[in-house]
């Protein structure tokens, strides 16, 4: 993976921020998430998934977002040849730090990518390009699965 080094290093929570609240499970996709999230590691940040996880249910959230095509720089780690201890908190160091647990809650991933690249216009219109987003296919209407089309 490139990574410029004009890009921030950005610490991402999973439950709640990437997926709905379903912990143990994992929730369905918070709308847009995993397309920003590509989109931000277009752009050269390196992201972190930072969260509560451990064991079994870290993996396995690290494997569902693989399957959306994202790879983290680190887990639960300021970088990815860090050795945790249980002498040393799990306080990493990142620019930026995105969760729903934030003053004011989460305010939803194309508001989050507006803070981070306001120069790049208003970011929503990107995400509802059904040809440039796989994760929403379109929905077929009872007339359109009737008729075809």
């Amino acid at each position: 993976m490139f990574i410029r080094e004009d890009g921030k290093t950005i610490a991402i929570d999973f439950d709640g921020t990437v997926v709905e609240h379903a912990y143990p499970r994992i929730g369905k996709e918070m709308r847009f998430a995993f397309a920003t999230l590509r989109e931000l590691q277009n752009r050269g940040h390196k992201l972190i998934l930072w969260t509560f996880r451990e064991g079994e249910l870290l993996e396995e959230a690290v494997e569902h977002c693989r399957k959306n095509g994202i790879e983290f720089y680190a887990i639960n780690k300021s970088y990815p040849e860090e050795e945790i201890s249980e002498k040393i908190s799990r306080k990493i160091n990142a620019d930026i730090f995105i969760d729903d647990r934030n003053i004011g809650g989460f305010p939803g991933w194309p508001e989050a990518f507006q803070m981070l690249h306001p120069e790049s216009g208003d970011f929503r219109h990107q995400l509802v390009n059904r040809e440039g987003h796989y994760n929403y296919p379109e929905k077929k209407g009872f007339l359109k699965k009737l008729f075809g089309g």
